[in-house]
């Protein structure tokens, strides 16, 4: 007989909508800070993605 507990269940999820989050937070702030850089490499770098989602640079 298996014992489920709801509380592990939802605990997992919280934790994995957690990581989820914080990995799109880190994903943006590095985005944007490539975006908004003043240092030619990282405009070089980052100018054809930032194109490809509609992100303006000039």
């Amino acid at each position: 007989m298996q014992v489920t507990n709801d509380d592990t269940r939802t605990s997992a999820a919280i934790s994995m909508r957690g990581q989820i989050i914080a990995a799109a937070l880190l994903g943006m702030m590095i985005f944007l800070f490539a975006g908004f850089s003043p240092m030619q490499i990282l405009h070089n770098a980052a100018h054809d993605t930032r194109h490809a989602t509609s992100f303006p640079c000039h």
